[in-house]
């Protein structure tokens, strides 16, 4: 039996994770001296909560090699293999504490990707690694196919505000400074692998325009799923919504709610969609 595993920057929750037949290794959020298990321990009101009353940007862990045995051992022991799907290396260490737990297990069958993606554009490439499952693939041809479509991920969203992608080192202050403009809205994508700005907007309405015209570009391929994404406020994403569905033939849709691994460093209020290219 393949097994599929992730961790919560994926942003897939408990209840999808059962469903799709994934299991998500959380990842860690730390307040102070309160740590947190992120998607488990922390609701998402909570968490933006405290997000934007703290002075200090919480810190974000990933699971350690030894954490990753655990998870691993428990299948590879009954004879399954494991395909683990997981957060860009260029933004966290969790990849490569799963390839250092990989090379501890003698005859296990593990296969570790680098998605090259978080958050939404990750929790694409799981979900077609799923559909792969399901028809039957074996993990080389998922392994291979996946890495396949990584150079295909879009990922394009909206940020009411840079500072904490700058406080969490994620982005350059260069790069920040345009999030400190009046009226300035910054849109994001992840470019192999990390975080960049593709446009200084000024006002939803202008980013999502913008976001139109880079899918018009960028054409999604209607033979796969499709994520949309959200922090905290909803009604922008409907807005995003509401524009993007009369211009583009879409695959299976999900949207989710992003959650601390990776909203710590976007914050409350942004929105964005990941899909497969043409």
């Amino acid at each position: 039996m393949i097994r599929i595993i992730t961790d919560s920057a994926s942003d897939i929750t408990i209840e999808e994770a059962k469903k799709l037949g994934v299991e998500v290794v959380p990842l860690h959020v730390i307040f102070g001296n309160d740590v947190f298990m992120d998607g488990v321990d922390i609701s998402h009101d909570e968490f933006y909560k405290r997000l934007e009353e703290c002075e200090e940007l919480p810190k974000t862990s990933q699971t350690n090699p030894a954490g990753f045995v655990e998870v691993f051992e428990q299948y590879t022991k009954q004879g399954d293999e494991i395909l683990g799907i997981f957060i860009s290396s260029k933004l966290s260490g969790t990849y490569q504490s799963a390839v250092i737990a990989s090379q501890m297990i003698e005859d296990g069958k593990i296969h570790i990707i680098d998605s090259l993606n978080a958050s939404l554009g990750l929790a694409v490439l799981v979900r077609e690694a799923v559909k792969m499952r399901d028809e039957g693939k074996s993990a080389d041809e998922i392994k291979s196919n996946i890495e396949e479509l990584i150079s295909k991920v879009r990922v394009i969203a909206v940020v009411d505000t840079l500072k904490y992608l700058k406080k969490g080192g994620r982005l350059s202050a260069t790069s920040a400074i345009v999030g400190g403009v009046l009226g300035i809205t910054p849109v994001i994508s992840v470019v192999d692998g990390c975080v960049e700005v593709l446009a200084k907007t000024r006002g939803h309405k202008k980013s999502i325009k913008f976001m139109i015209d880079y899918m018009k570009e960028n054409v999604p391929d209607e033979n796969h799923v499709v994520d949309f994404a959200y922090t905290r406020i909803i009604k922008n994403l409907d807005s995003f919504k509401e524009a993007c569905h009369p211009e583009f033939k879409l695959g299976e849709e999900e949207t989710r709610e992003i959650g601390a691994a990776i909203g710590t460093h976007i914050g409350p209020g942004a929105f964005g969609v990941a899909y497969i290219s043409k």
